[in-house]
């Protein structure tokens, strides 16, 4: 088939300071295998020097240049619920969207982060003990990684927040969901830790461009273990220190590799081989 023949697609990444992300090479060489001509755009509001605020405009240049969809990162995840036509039950439940279906006039969201980072806990910590479980950040993402720890079966997710009122926020709405008392919002750090069976990380601090440890290092022990979801480096100080340790870790790529299978499917309605992108991601180096 040549080129010009191959069913072609055209997708998206909006968000601030992701010149680093690898979502556009693993859409397009998963595409390629796939025998389609997939093109993956970055849509940097740090290097167009825009604002959140052209989230609206953004989004309807996309539609009128004829996207079939777009993965949404930070900081526009939940800034784009107003903007769409429908929502999936899970982004309905989240209240964060991190891909949209862009399809017959309509935009669609949905939320593949908290299936990706179920996925590659399940790979990758799969027997560890999660009676009580810490998470620092409640944002975003955390709302879509808390619900996911509790979907695998934590029985009390304690979530800390330099906002506390979203940790509040966050708590209530999953203790409707998961049942009374199954998430807090946590008061004093080193009990919640001392008491805990694994973190998971779920903030900014890590990444390049905000390097550093989210916690006291004092409060990581080797009984621990440790769920990263910055996948930029893929190997933060939180995860280097809690590996000197002896803890039990999972890094952020998992996560990044398994949203993206999801989004992949449903911006293409094409099964990705889950597998052939993991090897992608790695041989993409640290």
């Amino acid at each position: 088939m040549t080129d010009a023949a191959k069913p072609a697609v055209l997708a998206g990444l909006i968000g601030s300071g992701i010149q680093a992300s690898r979502t556009p090479s693993m859409h397009e060489r998963e595409g390629a295998e796939q025998g389609l001509r997939y093109i993956y755009k970055l849509i940097d509001l740090e290097a167009l020097r825009l604002p959140a605020e052209a989230l609206p405009e953004l989004l309807a240049a996309a539609e009128r240049l004829g996207f079939d969809g777009l993965n949404i990162t930070h900081p526009c995840k939940q800034a784009i619920i107003p903007l769409l036509d429908a929502l999936s039950d899970d982004a309905r439940a989240l209240g964060a969207v991190n891909t949209v279906v862009l399809k017959d006039g309509r935009k669609v969201g949905h939320n593949t982060d908290w299936w990706g980072f179920a996925e590659s806990f399940r790979r990758g910590l799969p027997d560890v003990r999660r009676d009580r479980v810490v998470q620092l950040g409640a944002g975003g993402a955390g709302a879509a990684v808390a619900h996911a720890a509790l979907t695998l079966g934590t029985g009390q997710l304690t979530l800390f927040d330099v906002d506390r009122t979203r940790a509040e926020s966050l708590a209530a709405e999953l203790s409707a969901r998961f049942g009374n008392g199954r998430a807090v919002a946590g008061g004093d750090l080193a009990r919640a830790m001392g008491a805990a069976d694994g973190l998971i990380h779920a903030t900014p601090t890590g990444m390049a461009k905000y390097p550093g440890l989210p916690l006291p290092r004092d409060l990581l022990r080797p009984a621990l273990w440790v769920a990263e979801i910055v996948y930029f480096p893929l190997e933060t100080e939180l995860l280097r220190v809690a590996r000197s340790l002896g803890c039990r870790t999972m890094d952020g790529g998992g996560m990044a590799v398994f949203q993206a299978v999801e989004a992949f499917r449903l911006f293409t309605g094409v099964a990705p081989d889950a597998a052939r992108m993991l090897r992608h991601f790695a041989s993409m180096g640290r």
